[in-house]
């Protein structure tokens, strides 16, 4: 059994995890803080890829990105490198689909941090990086985690946006999602079977994890407000 799908699909949903760690989180501390009107706008951009069917993001980034198209032609004549149709490819289209997991899930951890903790943090003259990264940052982290197990699973799982852009190439840019689908469509339903029982027992465990998250979230909630 050829185990590149699966190790190709953990390489995508790492790196584009870790862009929309950090993308998630400047997005939903900034946006947190703006107006309620300014905030809907803003939140209807940034959530629009959660419902848009995967195929129009995938069609969307090969507007952006082929190579006949101004920024790919671009890269292709600056760089010699296309931005379609291999690996690195299917990390922008994860990367786009699970932004609005990791954003939505950060910006209710924000909203709900109580802005007393950070303005004691200043009196005691520590700068705003200082307050954010070891007061906010600690005690939103469950929220935090919590996204980034969504946004990793739903990496893990993409297939509409990705199978657009990368395309399938045994040993280059074939995914769990897309063997899948290739071995469904040559009627190797065995091999296919198998790389569906891979792929659910994987997201079953962040699934888990996440269920575990969300429980000690609630423990957590209840214990300050006993307290409190």
């Amino acid at each position: 059994m050829d185990w590149f799908p699966l190790f190709n699909s953990l390489r995508i949903a790492a790196i584009s995890t870790v862009l929309v760690f950090f993308l998630g989180i400047l997005a939903a501390c900034c946006i947190a803080r703006l107006p309620r009107l300014v905030k809907g706008a803003l939140d209807v951009v940034l959530t629009l890829p959660l419902v848009l069917p995967p195929t129009v993001v995938g069609w969307l980034l090969l507007v952006l990105l082929g190579p006949r198209r101004p920024l790919g032609a671009w890269v292709l004549a600056r760089f010699g490198v296309r931005l379609v149709m291999a690996w690195p490819a299917a990390i922008a289209a994860s990367a786009v689909v699970a932004f609005p997991l990791m954003y939505r899930t950060a910006r209710g951890a924000f909203e709900s941090f109580d802005e007393d903790l950070a303005d004691a943090g200043r009196t005691l003259g520590r700068s705003d990086a200082w307050v954010f990264w070891r007061v906010r940052m600690p005690v939103c982290r469950q929220g935090i985690l919590a996204g980034t197990v969504l946004a990793f699973a739903r990496c893990l799982g993409e297939y509409g946006a990705t199978s657009m852009v990368a395309g399938y190439t045994p040993g280059r840019t074939a995914t769990v999602s897309t063997t899948v689908y290739q071995l469904w469509r040559t009627g190797d339903d065995a091999g296919a079977l198998r790389w569906v029982l891979v792929n659910a027992a994987i997201s079953a465990v962040f699934l888990m994890a996440v269920n575990l998250l969300e429980a000690k979230q609630r423990r957590t909630g209840r214990r300050r407000a006993k307290w409190s």
